[in-house]
């Protein structure tokens, strides 16, 4: 008799989901499936859908057509049940800097309704966990640019989510800041099985730290896969037309162009989208 072994359960499951801001189709059909424990980078250009798709996983958006489920759980009817499973970075800075790095912390444990008990707590092994023991009782806006989005990490991760959600997590950081966010959010993973889902415009955080990577394009998936299997097909697709450079290997930035183009046309984004990226980047940097 052959056992039933089930493989990993579904984080995030999107079967067509769609979402519209009066004529455009910002999401248009996506499905997406991201595995518990792993790490899902959701890629494309400005405009493609990302921002969307997350506000509706998180249930800050409604799920006007198609399903989103959290765990098993639905977002467009049990909208408490998915939130007390998440954490979530957003791409705008959520850091009060009239708060001290832990009244920042305290603040979000009260709303994610973490027991009056277990708070103080809780708020020291967050603000722990991303290396802000030191600087806790300082004022956020005396932090560095890495510093506050550790910060947010810290926020996101007091209610111990299931499910830690980031929307460019290190927009604006310079690299040793972006390498210091993304290991703290490796170590967090590994001690407790964490389900990361994040979007991100550089390719080299997606290609070192993704376990798969998702290329959305004009609201849907386009491409699908870890990084090196995207590259692998592009590469091969590229010898098999003859149209391969010699001795160069495809990176992921080539397979994000592949997909997108130039992410410069008409549909890659409004002035909203550009006025809101480069103030959050100006706030960390």
């Amino acid at each position: 008799m052959t056992a039933n072994v089930e493989g990993p359960a579904e984080a995030v499951s999107c079967a067509q989901l769609s979402y519209s801001f009066g004529a455009t189709n910002a999401v248009d059909g996506l499905d997406l499936s991201v595995v518990e424990g792993e790490t899902f980078g959701l890629l494309g250009p400005n405009g493609a859908g990302k921002t969307t798709a997350i506000r509706c996983i998180t249930t800050l958006l409604p799920v006007p057509a198609g399903t989103v489920r959290v765990f098993g759980h639905d977002a467009a009817g049990e909208q408490m049940a998915v939130r007390r499973m998440l954490g979530y970075v957003p791409q705008q800075l959520s850091a009060d800097a009239g708060l001290t790095g832990r009244e920042n912390v305290a603040l979000f444990a009260r709303v994610f309704d973490v027991p009056r008990r277990e708070r103080a707590e809780r708020v020291g092994q967050a603000l722990a966990a991303v290396d802000l023991e030191d600087a806790a009782d300082r004022l956020a806006s005396t932090y560095s640019g890495g510093m506050v989005r550790r910060l947010e990490l810290a926020q996101a991760l007091v209610s111990a989510p299931r499910l830690l959600i980031l929307d460019e997590p290190t927009i604006g950081l310079d690299p040793i800041a972006r390498t210091g966010v993304w290991d703290h959010i490796n170590a967090v993973r590994a001690a407790t099985g964490m389900t990361v889902l994040v979007t991100t415009h550089y390719m080299d955080e997606a290609d070192q730290y993704c376990d798969r990577v998702g290329l959305m394009h004009r609201g849907r998936i386009r491409a699908l896969g870890t990084p090196a299997e995207l590259r692998r097909g592009l590469g091969e697709r590229r010898r098999a037309e003859g149209t391969a450079a010699s001795g160069a290997l495809p990176t992921l930035e080539d397979v994000f162009r592949d997909v997108a183009g130039s992410g410069l046309d008409d549909k890659s984004g409004d002035f909203r989208d550009v006025r809101s990226t480069r103030r959050t980047a100006h706030r960390v940097g």
